[in-house]
């Protein structure tokens, strides 16, 4: 996975959030993970898996063209791009001052 940031941090100034676009090539995808800010995952092109779980069993969604999914502080969330296209997200998150 391929990440660029496109507002925020070092990319450009913002007071609130950041914005990134990321790359998932075929069988690509994230470790799971945590952590302590909301994020908005939009799908650009392509399908990605997206698995969260806060608390009780872990939900699975696929997200396909102008999809979206919020991953809630703390839940834990993994990202798989299981098909045979490369994929494209657009991620917004908090940025914590």
């Amino acid at each position: 996975m391929r990440m660029h940031r496109l507002q925020g941090v070092e990319a450009g100034p913002s007071d609130a959030i950041w914005i990134g676009c990321s790359l998932i090539e075929p069988g690509g995808g994230t470790t799971p993970g945590a952590s302590d800010v909301e994020k908005f995952y939009v799908c650009l092109e392509g399908e990605v898996q997206v698995t969260a779980q806060a608390d009780g069993p872990a939900q699975v969604t696929t997200l396909r063209p102008l999809d979206s999914c919020r991953i809630a502080p703390g839940e834990m969330r993994q990202l798989l791009n299981a098909s045979a296209k490369p994929a494209r997200l657009l991620l917004v998150m908090s940025r914590k001052l």
